[in-house]
């Protein structure tokens, strides 16, 4: 009995970069004895048995059911949109790494059942490769050109070309094709140059440059001498400035003991002349308080009791006190008591 039978069986492998559009294709042909309900169904079998098939899009009824796999919605759809035509292919957009598996189309017109598998492989294409020099650019070393990747599915190739000059490697140059480094022995002034590396897998390519300069060897004695004269100099400078700080603090401290001792000395005694005119003048207040009742009892007071240092000058600088002529007011009428001012002799004796 003849039933429907899948035609494209052409290819079962696809390899298709990361943001790319893949057609799997899922063709057919009904038999007069297929007489029951078209369905279409597509399916992703996970690489772990232990998982069941997931149901990706799904064709039943006259009606297109493309929500079961979260995973690419909107990212899938019949090549035809009418799948009873015979064109149960699906298209994929938008390639990501992870749509890699094994997807089936299965078709059911009852009594007619087939299906077919297909292997999809995602690659990403090499980007983000960057460029590198390892090693001392100077003549006679080593220098090593590194070459990677930052995204790229494998197996990733690596390979190196001269840009500028001669294009042609030098003779002592190594290459890694596998890891990209490319070591360059004995490296001389003729080395010198643009150096570009290609990364490239099944899918797709990417480059990056770099530039070397071999240059004589750096005098490193001489650089060494003068890091050391530098050093001794900012050490000597240190140090100037250490004991300059440390000579101004001890001045400030001995300036302060040297104030602070002042200030905690006994004050100066009050001089004699002072002392006679304050015992004086303390006398004169006390008179003019007196009445006369208690004047007469104050007249017989000595003044020998002024104290005596109080008045001992040299006799050259004794001034002469001249006898009071101011006449005596009338202390009836203002009400006031006599007040007796002391003077002073020629011989110094006070009357």
């Amino acid at each position: 009995t003849r039933s429907l039978t899948i035609t494209s069986t052409d290819q079962s492998m696809f390899e298709k970069a990361q943001g790319e559009k893949v057609t799997l294709p899922c063709t057919f042909e009904l038999s007069e004895e297929d007489e029951g309900p078209l369905d279409i169904e597509w399916v992703l079998i996970p690489a772990d048995n232990q998982k069941r098939e997931q149901i990706i899009i799904m064709y039943a009824v006259d009606r297109i059911y493309n929500h079961y796999y979260a995973a690419m919605t909107g990212r899938m759809q019949f090549t035809n949109l009418d799948p009873k035509s015979g064109d149960g292919s699906l298209d994929i957009l938008n390639l990501k790494a992870a749509d890699t598996g094994t997807y089936q189309c299965k078709v059911k017109k009852a009594p007619g059942v087939q299906s077919k598998k297909i292997q999809l492989t995602v690659l990403v294409k090499p980007a983000r490769t960057k460029c590198s020099i390892e090693g001392s650019q100077e003549i006679g070393k080593d220098v090593t050109l590194k070459c990677v990747s930052q995204e790229g599915s494998p197996l990733l190739s690596y390979d190196w070309r001269r840009v500028s000059g001669t294009q042609n490697l030098p003779a002592t140059s190594m290459l890694n094709k596998n890891t990209g480094e490319l070591l360059l022995k004995n490296a001389s002034r003729e080395y010198s140059g643009t150096y570009n590396c290609v990364a490239s897998n099944r899918v797709g390519t990417d480059e990056c440059s770099v530039e070397l300069n071999v240059t004589p060897p750096v005098n490193t004695a001489g650089i060494i001498t003068g890091a050391i004269i530098g050093t001794v100099l900012g050490l000597s400078v240190l140090c100037s400035i250490i004991f300059c700080f440390c000579k101004k603090h001890r001045e400030k401290k001995y300036e302060k003991e040297v104030h602070h001792d002042i200030r905690e000395d006994v004050p100066p005694p009050k001089s004699r002349s002072s002392t006679a005119r304050s015992y004086i003048g303390s006398n004169r207040s006390s008179l003019g308080s007196m009445s006369p009742s208690n004047m007469e009892g104050y007249t017989k007071t000595p003044y020998s009791q002024v104290p005596s240092e109080d008045f001992e000058r040299a006799p050259a600088q004794t001034p002469a006190f001249a006898p009071s002529k101011v006449a005596a007011p009338n202390l009836s009428r203002m009400g006031a008591v006599p007040v007796m001012i002391p003077a002073q002799s020629k011989d110094g004796s006070i009357v």
